[in-house]
């Protein structure tokens, strides 16, 4: 399996360093702690662990932050760095930045708040590494000649020069498609093309993320406008200014916040949480959703005029199983690509394998592929990735098709019998699917509160069905 991402901490006070560590590892991240930057910064150059994210306080017993940020980009140091400080001066925050850290937090720290900030971290570094390896690798590719993108299918170069065409306007686009085929690809390729290609490109998932926070992280907030904000934050609207903002899953949005998005695409100004101020934003907006927006709009689940501003521009993205042209050379770019990030030996597809491949339905589009190739690569024992081993990545997709079924189409294995609580998530998860992605309804039919099903959902990593 891929290592899951590394965190570095730096902190001296043992108490403050524990609930950290203990914190992120109950996130799944990996983590490496020091009381001290001498500590890190010898096991850096030595180059016995290297990390994803360095997390360290400002005040260090024998430098400053500010002198170890200094110290480990001179030496080379690609992993954003994220302060921490119990001084809560823009100031500080301000140097900070400009000595090249990624992001700032104050203490008291607040544990949502770090969350968002290392998986953005993390996310950064994952998008730096594969721009890189898509300069050396696409450059030789076949296909659509723009960086980033794979494909030369019909279908796709249809999507793609429509794509090429909005990318020097201003206007909305909606990109639609089923999970996994590529969108936010999309996405990113009309901001590259487009005119403020050098200004920010900024994502988010908006059912990723709580709805009771999700309003905070688009438009910001004010220093105390809810328990926990200690200090005031930029929100995304801002930190996009001039660039781009996705909107991925926009379709997860509740009625209340599209009413706010709404009003910000129509007067072009945002207010934080907590604020009477308005403030201008000059912000591109791409959203993006594998639902039937016809549908929503008919269950009253999203607002047609909403719609209607978001959808200026339709680009529908091909579900893979449509392109079988794209299939082996993606294969291939997902091959060349996590052989460079695992420092592994080189290999390659056998005949066999590709059939497979070709053969395959791929249900979960380009990331079902790019899964499998990664798995086989990560496993494989050889120089050659045979069929078989492409096939075990679909062995459990097969037994779950192979299940009897209650006859409101709720599926469960012959053999052997579950745990209950697996039992439970499996059909909260159905609720799920046949509520179409509404938590509301799902959680009033389950019986339980919204905030419940979310944590269940979160928790165990369930993700909606795709349609």
């Amino acid at each position: 399996m891929a290592a899951k991402p590394m965190i570095f901490v730096i902190e001296d006070d043992l108490d403050t360093q524990e609930m950290i560590v203990r914190f992120l590892l109950a996130k799944n991240y990996r983590v490496k702690a020091f009381a001290n930057a001498e500590e890190a910064i010898e096991t850096l150059r030595n180059n016995v662990l290297a990390c994803d994210v360095l997390l360290t306080d400002f005040m260090l017993p024998k430098m400053s932050g500010m002198d170890l940020i200094n110290m480990l980009l001179a030496e080379g140091l690609r992993a954003p760095i994220i302060m921490m400080t119990a001084h809560k001066t823009a100031e500080i925050a301000a140097e900070a930045t400009r000595a090249g850290a990624y992001d700032f937090i104050t203490k008291p720290l607040r544990f949502p708040q770090l969350q968002i900030s290392i998986e953005r971290a993390v996310k950064l570094n994952k998008i730096r590494d594969e721009n890189e390896l898509l300069k050396s690798v696409v450059a030789s590719k076949e296909g659509s000649g723009i960086q980033g993108l794979i494909g030369k299918s019909p279908k796709f170069l249809q999507a793609l020069d429509l794509a090429k065409r909005v990318a020097s306007s201003n206007a909305s686009v909606l990109i639609t498609g089923e999970s996994g085929s590529g969108k936010e690809v999309i996405a990113k390729a009309i901001h590259q093309m487009g005119k403020g290609n050098k200004l920010p490109f900024i994502a988010i998932n908006c059912s990723a993320i709580p709805e009771n926070l999700l309003e905070s992280e688009l438009f910001g907030h004010a220093k105390g406008a809810f328990t926990g904000a200690i200090d005031k934050k930029i929100g995304l609207f801002e930190e996009a200014q001039g660039g781009t903002l996705f909107l991925d899953e926009i379709g997860d949005l509740s009625l209340p916040l599209q009413a706010k998005l709404l009003r910000v695409i129509q007067e072009r100004k945002i207010k934080r949480v907590g604020e009477n101020q308005f403030r201008s934003v000059d912000v591109r907006i791409i959203s993006a959703t594998h639902k039937n927006f016809r549908k929503e709009i008919a269950n009253k689940t999203f607002r047609e005029d909403l719609f209607y501003r978001l959808n200026v521009i339709q680009i529908q993205v091909p579900p893979l199983r449509e392109r079988p042209e794209d299939i082996l050379p993606l294969a291939e770019f997902f091959l060349k690509k996590y052989i460079s990030l695992n420092n592994l030996a080189p290999c390659t597809l056998t005949s066999e394998a590709k059939e497979q491949l070709l053969k395959n339905p791929w249900r979960g589009n380009v990331r079902e592929l790019e899964n499998t190739i990664e798995r086989a690569v990560v496993l494989s024992n050889g120089n050659k990735i045979s069929a078989a081993e492409i096939a075990q990545q679909n062995s459990v997709e097969d037994e779950i098709l192979n299940q009897d079924s209650f006859d409101d189409g709720f599926y469960l294995p012959k053999s052997p019998i579950l745990p209950m609580e697996e039992v439970v998530l499996r059909y909260m998860s159905f609720a799920l699917e046949h509520n179409g992605g509404a938590k509301d309804q799902t959680a009033r039919d389950l019986g339980i509160n919204r905030k419940t099903l979310y944590l269940r959902l979160r928790d165990n990593k369930l993700m909606v069905p795709n349609h």
